[in-house]
Order: C-alpha cells, then structure tokens, then sequence
C-alpha cells in the first residue's frame, strides 16, 4: 500500500478558543504542505482543559466553539486532510460535557467522536479532576484511512491496557493518543510524578505489545512534561518534538513494512484466553507446587 504519512501536531492550548483555532488552521496548513494526510491534535485542543484553561465546562462560549469547529472541519475540507481534533463536545440539559476527539474526513465531514472513557476521579473533590467537569464515554472508536485502520484514545485511557487489547481485537493499526499532560503548576507534584518518563514508556509498550502504531500527541503549555512522539509496532520511537515548542512531526507508516512482532506468534490466542505457548502436560511433578 502506498505510504501514509501522519502529523503529530502540537502546540500551547489556552483559554482563547479563537487562539486555539488560528493555532489549528496554521498547523493544519504546514502539515498539508508537509504532505501529510491526517493532522492529529492533543487533548481539548480547541476548547482548552476542563479545571486548567477553562475553569468551568458549563461556562463554555458554545456559539464560538460551534463555528470553529466549522472552520476546522473547512480548512480540512480545503487541504484534503483528514483531522483528529481534540475539543470538549456539549451535551444536552446539565449533564456535562464529553472530552473528546472528532475524526474529520478530507470533505470537511465528522464521521465519528472519540469520548474519553477513563476520566481521572474525584478524590479529595478537587475541582480540577475530570468527574468534576466531564462525562465519560462509554465506547471505541474505530475508524478506515485510506484502507489503515485506525483507533483513538485520549490522556488517562493508557493506564488501562484493556482499551488496547480490545483494540488490537478491533483489528486497529495506528492508534491516535491524544494528551494534556500540562497541569499549571506541578511544583506540588513533581516529586512524586513519573509521567515524564511513564507516558512514553506506557505507550511505547502497547505498541509493541500490540503490534500498532502510535501518535502521541500533546499540549506545549508551560509545564507539559514531554514532546509529542510517534511509534512504530515493534516500541521504537522513531520521532518527537522538542517539549514547549509549537510544530509538526511528519511520520509515515506502512502497513507492509516487515517490523518484528515478538508477541506474534501467541498474541491471538492469548486473546482469546490461552494465556500459555506450546502443548501442556499432564505431569504429577508438574502438578505439584511444593516439590524440588
């Protein structure tokens, strides 16, 4: 199949929605002209983060949000790109909002939505956790590209390696990751915090673990914690993006490339639930546990 090429597009999410548009529209630009066929953004890209930009998903100017989206699903439509655009989608009467990624197609169309399904809890009720201004989905989201099968997840999802074993069953190729690891302040965190060095690990892991590739896509906001990223089946990194710099990360995948997948040969029927290799035994010296 021919080439796909991605682009892992990052930069500063603030309050401003129409900031975050212009921001979106130049690098759906620059990555059209890199000759890219999708655009992914982080988490919330557009709307800003629910408890850090935003301070209430309930005060959210929907009218402006509504119109630039419009202008994003246009500007897709204009590149012939397909774009994975991370905003916050509004919900009927007072039940909250979705944190979510809309899949736009090159005609301008949105053809499927990706709700954050692990929103973060509410212990010690703080405000700035996600139960407290989201509503979480309750579905995959599996999408074609150009004959590539593709799923997306958003930030918190990748502490749950369930969502990407049912993945891999879906039969996803390239998965979209969307983050916000941008907290405004982590001095109270930081010594306790391992994201910069876990983040990347994890997703490295369900790469290779499941045999996909992976865009990993996050904010530039003063204390994002690590560069977008992009994988390739086998774990390997084979690009990233300087942390705190706006840009795109144009990586290419095909799907007929010989990557080794060391899981291979036993990954079906351990999803299956054989969660052994090769014939077993029937051995009394096997059967006993407390024997040498």
């Amino acid at each position: 199949m021919p080439t796909l090429r991605i682009a892992s597009a990052q930069f500063s999410v603030e309050a401003d929605i129409a900031q975050n548009r212009d921001q979106i529209l130049q690098l759906i630009r620059d990555a059209a002209d890199g000759g890219a066929r999708v655009v992914h953004f982080c988490e919330t890209a557009l709307s800003g983060y629910g408890g850090f930009e935003v301070p209430d998903t309930r005060a959210l100017d929907w009218a402006l949000l509504h119109d630039a989206t419009a202008a994003i699903c246009e500007a897709a439509h204009n590149t012939r790109t397909w774009v994975l655009l991370g905003s916050t989608h509004r919900l009927s009467g007072e039940h909250l909002p979705h944190n979510s990624v809309y899949v736009i197609n090159d005609q301008g169309q949105v053809v499927d939505r990706y709700d954050k399904r692990f929103c973060t809890g509410t212990a010690g009720g703080d405000p700035t956790l996600d139960h407290q201004q989201y509503t979480p989905g309750d579905r995959a989201c599996v999408f074609e590209l150009d004959g590539v099968t593709c799923g997306v997840g958003i930030c918190y999802d990748y502490r749950f390696p369930e969502l990407y074993r049912d993945l891999k069953r879906r039969g996803v190729q390239l998965l979209f990751q969307s983050f916000h690891n941008a907290r405004r302040d982590y001095q109270t965190y930081r010594r306790k915090n391992i994201w910069r060095e876990l983040v990347p690990a994890v997703m490295m892991t369900h790469a290779a673990t499941n045999h996909f590739w992976v865009s990993a896509v996050n904010s530039t906001t003063r204390y994002s914690l690590w560069g977008s990223f992009f994988v390739q089946p086998d774990g390997r990194v084979t690009g990233k993006l300087p942390v705190h710099k706006t840009g795109v990360l144009i990586s290419e995948l095909n799907t007929e490339s010989e990557i080794w997948d060391a899981s291979a040969p036993w990954r079906n029927t351990a999803l299956e639930g054989t969660l052994h290799s090769g014939t077993l035994v029937d051995d009394p010296r096997s059967k006993d546990r407390n024997c040498f």
